[in-house]
């Protein structure tokens, strides 16, 4: 059996501002710093250790899993970071203010924007300051393949292919792993793990600092799932 931990970041500067935040590289809020300790401190406290770890580039993961590592004394292992885990890309909308988006375009629009599976958020340009392409992040990856936008399902299909090249041949070698990332790539895994409909994925919440624990087994199939909290045995 193979065991796996999803955990989303902890809250974000810009969560706490109400702010789409997408691929902006924004720091954890002193709340989100205290989640990410709160949930190394569940992780060694119930027993678990990890062989690797994954994450994406983006600070507010990096950091989250800095901290649960540090909090269980494993900061030696080998963490692997990929652009592929990064969030959804929420295009022209990264930096707005939420409510006020809402003001402008209209709450039926935006909710549009956000939840439906398909329908991606009005997209930047290649000159617009914001695009990836002008971040030395990204220096080696191809600029075709930097979103200018992205719906969930291109972020499950920007994400699915790292998922078995590089993360699914660790778990068949029966290694244990913790992914760090967002609320969406979580979203897109938990999606393909647990075969969920377009129409339920995008009702699907995933809480920052909570480690979400898989059982899997030799197929990489579920057993067990369930929310790691203090009181869970």
């Amino acid at each position: 059996m193979s065991k796996l931990v999803l955990l989303r970041h902890g809250e974000s500067i810009w969560n706490q501002e109400n702010r789409f935040t997408g691929w902006t590289d924004v720091d954890l809020s002193p709340k989100g710093v205290a989640e990410a300790r709160h949930a190394g401190m569940i992780l060694k406290g119930k027993g678990f250790t990890f062989d690797l770890a994954f994450t994406s580039v983006l600070i507010r993961a990096n950091r989250t899993l800095e901290i649960v590592l540090d909090e269980m004394d494993l900061k030696g292992i080998e963490v692997l970071r990929s652009w592929r885990l990064n969030e959804r890309h929420y295009g022209a909308l990264q930096g707005l203010n939420k409510a006020q988006t809402a003001k402008q375009y209209g709450q039926e629009q935006v909710a549009i924007w956000r939840r439906s599976y398909a329908v991606p958020p009005p997209a930047l340009t290649r000159e617009d300051e914001r695009f990836e392409g002008h971040d030395p992040l990204y220096k080696e990856v191809d600029i075709k393949d930097l979103p200018l936008t992205e719906s969930l399902k291109d972020t499950v299909e920007r994400f699915l292919p790292y998922w078995k090249e590089s993360i699914e041949p660790f778990l068949r070698k029966q290694k244990h792993i913790i992914i760090v990332a967002h609320g969406n790539t979580l979203r897109a895994l938990v999606k393909y793990l647990d075969g969920v409909s377009e129409e339920d994925i995008v009702k699907l919440e995933i809480p920052t600092g909570i480690p979400l624990v898989y059982n899997l087994d030799e197929a990489l199939k579920p057993i067990q799932s369930y929310y790691l909290t203090a009181s869970k045995e």
